[in-house]
């Protein structure tokens, strides 16, 4: 855990340096990137919310994800993802969201989409960046771990620009 410390760490030095305040949308991480941030002293200035939106119901009521495109591209998907950045973004009023969405098995793959699919989506008021990631089926436990670093990694880019200024990141990983 010693390496999501770390990845937490930079982002708030980043964010407590910009005055901004991050916010997550959790799924399959169910907190843990929420966790990861507040395990750093000094979190409470840039982490007001954290939402665990496990289940569809969730997504919706908790950060406004349109059940079209759940029903549409299911919920573990780019939309969707983008979706629960954009929706955590407007509840908590923060600058930045964080959003994650996937498959962490055992069960519940598809061919389409196996065990180790995530997507993992960074928002700020003017951009939406989506990564799916393909970490296989290394285990529940290492998913969800690799999904927290993963994202972490990609809001600390979004936090310091160092991303394109407009659209949609479409890194396809594994």
């Amino acid at each position: 855990m010693e390496e999501l410390y770390d990845r937490a760490a930079r982002l708030v030095a980043c964010l407590k340096e910009k005055g901004w305040t991050v916010t997550t949308a959790e799924s399959l991480t169910g907190g843990m990137a929420a966790a990861a941030i507040t395990s750093v002293p000094g979190a409470s200035r840039v982490l007001g919310f954290g939402f665990v939106t496990y289940s569809p119901a969730a997504k919706m009521k908790l950060v406004g994800v349109d059940p079209r495109l759940i029903e549409e591209y299911t919920v573990v998907s780019r939309p969707v993802a983008a979706a629960m950045a954009q929706g955590a973004l407007k509840a908590s009023g923060a600058h930045l969201a964080l959003a994650f969405t996937g498959l962490a098995g055992p069960e519940g793959g598809t061919p389409d989409c196996p065990v180790g699919t995530v997507y993992i989506a960074a928002a700020d008021r003017t951009r939406t960046w989506v990564c799916r990631e393909s970490f296989g089926d290394p285990g529940r436990d290492e998913v969800r771990k690799r999904s927290v670093e993963k994202g972490l990694d990609l809001a600390l880019m979004l936090a310091e620009d160092r991303l394109p200024p407009a659209g949609t990141w479409t890194e396809e990983n594994g």
